[in-house]
C-alpha cells in the first residue's frame, strides 16, 4: 500500500470481471490514484472497505449476494465519510434517487465510464457531488411525478413475474377488485399504456428490478 497522500485510492465493485479490469487500465495511467481493491458483491464491498479504507468506492447496483444500494448504506453506517461512485447501466430516476439516499455522491452510466469516470472521481475525492446528465435530467423529468405506493409495486412486480389480476390477487390476499384498482393507479401514475409497458418503465426507472 502506497503512503503517497496524495494518491486518490480506488476500490472497484462489480460482479463483471471485464468492467473491472476496464476501470483498472484506466486508473493505471494516472499518476494520482491506484486501484487498491476489487470486490464482485456488496458483502464483499463491505470487507474490502473496512481493510483498505479507500478514498473513493466505484460501486455496481445490480450485483448477487448483496446489492450495491444495501452495500452502501452499510458502508456509510459504519463510516459515514466514505465516498461512492454508483456505476450503473440505468438512467433509472428511482434507483439513483434510492442510491443518493443511502449516501452515495456520485451516479455515473457505465456507457460513458471511458469519457467521464477520471473526472467523476477527482470531484468526488474533493467532496463534490456529481451526477450524469442523463440522470439529472431522468430527476428532473420526473420530480413531480406521484410515486408508486408499496402496495402499486407489489403489484407491478407480480405483473412484471407473468401473474394475471386473479394470481394477483390470491398471492397478495386481496379482491379482484382490488387489484384492478391498483393497476389503473400504476398506469396513470406512469403514463403507460398497458401493463407491459408498465413493466418497462418500472424496470427503465429502477422502480423494480427482475
Amino acid at each position: 500500500m502506497s503512503s503517497d497522500p496524495s494518491l486518490i485510492r480506488v476500490l472497484a465493485v462489480d460482479d463483471h470481471p471485464v468492467l473491472r479490469q476496464g476501470i483498472a487500465g484506466l486508473i493505471a495511467s494516472q499518476l494520482d490514484m491506484r486501484l487498491v481493491g476489487e470486490a464482485s458483491n456488496g458483502r464483499e464491498a463491505i470487507q474490502q472497505f473496512r481493510a483498505l479504507r479507500p478514498d473513493v468506492t466505484l460501486m455496481d447496483l445490480q450485483m448477487p449476494e448483496m446489492n450495491g444500494i444495501d452495500a452502501i448504506s452499510a458502508i456509510r453506517g459504519e463510516f459515514p465519510e466514505a465516498r461512492i461512485i454508483v456505476l450503473t447501466t440505468y438512467a433509472g430516476d428511482v434507483q439513483a434517487l434510492r442510491a443518493m439516499k443511502a449516501g452515495a455522491r456520485g451516479y455515473l452510466l457505465k456507457n460513458l465510464l471511458y469519457k467521464e469516470l477520471l473526472d467523476t472521481i477527482r470531484a468526488v475525492h474533493a467532496g463534490k457531488k456529481t451526477l450524469s446528465p442523463e440522470i439529472s435530467y431522468q430527476l428532473a423529468e420526473h420530480a413531480t411525478d406521484e410515486a408508486l405506493s408499496p402496495a402499486e409495486i407489489s403489484v407491478l412486480r407480480l405483473i412484471a413475474a407473468g401473474n394475471g389480476n386473479k394470481q394477483i390477487a390470491h398471492q397478495l390476499s386481496v379482491t379482484e377488485e382490488t387489484v384492478k384498482g391498483r393497476v389503473k393507479n400504476i398506469l396513470s401514475k406512469l403514463g403507460a399504456n398497458d401493463r407491459t409497458h408498465a413493466v418497462l418503465i418500472g424496470l427503465k426507472r429502477g422502480i423494480i428490478e427482475l
